[in-house]
């Protein structure tokens, strides 16, 4: 269920940074979780589940990891997460030391979201106020309201062509005077964009996490000021926030769980091309294959070897 081999987990902790990643993989029925050294970004552990995972396995997985921690003199500074719900209870028992960081991109990923759902509301309102073209001989009311008609089409369109624009973290002059542009008959987007250009800010790498806890705070009691900017932003006020500025403080801590989604990323393209891994079984070879080569095994020999040994029990 685990991969437990004394050898690798040796050679995975060589120069252990005292920093790890945690994410879990839906593939199909299956779960894959995986702990990832943050910084050389080295798989360590893995665990393949059937179905969705409980906080029990998660417990099961940093277990383990502890153990191999304290047989070698190790200790964990720092873990990093995605923000579920499985990690926070186990983290603070078996880790109470180490510092708890949401990774800063999920955080950005769920407030850019509510920002374009406020923006597709704002479209689907204004499409709803345009008013229907005129029928008849042309008239030079008509036209008019034709003109007004157009307008209010076109802008609806660039609201929608240029959503991405409300959440980009840097904009060109060019950029920006789209934006200006279409977000000019709506106060409430504007105030939206600026919020989300001081939200970037905090990660800028400027400040440290007291600072960044600061400006926040900040932040946060002038969006609760504005009822229809709160009800936006709301994820904003969320202790995930908090915890994505943890990194702040330490150097060498990475700020995203980039070091395990490597890994994520590396097994979706293997199952696109291997379709034959598609049982419980199956896919835990494959998994410990790819990290056995990932570890540069010298010897090719050594990796059939392994799974000889591991299918023969």
């Amino acid at each position: 269920m685990l991969i437990h081999q004394p050898e690798f987990i040796d050679g995975a902790l060589k120069g252990f940074s005292g920093y790890i990643a945690v994410d879990e993989l839906y593939d199909g029925p299956f779960c894959y979780i995986s702990l990832v050294d943050a910084q050389s970004q080295q798989r360590i552990l893995f665990h393949v589940l059937e179905g969705s995972p409980e906080k029990e396995d998660i417990a099961v997985l940093l277990s383990l990891f502890k153990i191999e921690l304290v047989s070698r003199g190790l200790s964990l500074q720092g873990i990093t997460t995605d923000g579920s719900p499985l990690y926070p209870e186990a983290i603070k028992e078996l880790f109470p030391g180490a510092g708890h960081q949401i990774c800063r991109f999920h955080v950005i990923k769920e407030i850019n979201k509510s920002v374009l759902r406020s923006v597709a509301a704002v479209r689907r309102e204004l499409k709803a106020g345009i008013p229907a073209r005129p029928r008849g001989r042309p008239t030079a009311a008509s036209r008019q309201v034709r003109e007004e008609i157009d307008r209010l089409d076109a802008l609806h369109k660039d609201l929608f062509d240029h959503r991405y624009l409300f959440v980009r973290r840097e904009l060109d002059p060019s950029e920006r005077e789209t934006l200006e542009r279409i977000s000019e008959p709506f106060p409430e987007l504007r105030q939206i964009r600026g919020v989300v250009e001081e939200m970037h800010l905090l990660y800028d790498g400027q400040c440290k996490t007291v600072e960044a806890l600061k400006k926040l705070e900040a932040l946060r009691e002038r969006v609760n000021q504005m009822e229809e900017l709160a009800k936006s932003l709301k994820r904003l006020s969320s202790e995930n926030m908090e915890k994505s500025l943890t990194y702040l403080d330490t150097e060498g801590f990475p700020g995203t769980s980039n070091a395990v989604e490597r890994g994520n990323r590396r097994h979706r393209k293997m199952q696109k091309s291997v379709y034959r891994v598609r049982t419980l079984e199956h896919v835990r070879q494959r998994i410990a294959l790819d990290m056995l080569r990932e570890r540069g095994m010298k010897v090719p020999i050594q990796v059939f070897k392994f799974l000889h040994a591991w299918r023969c029990g």
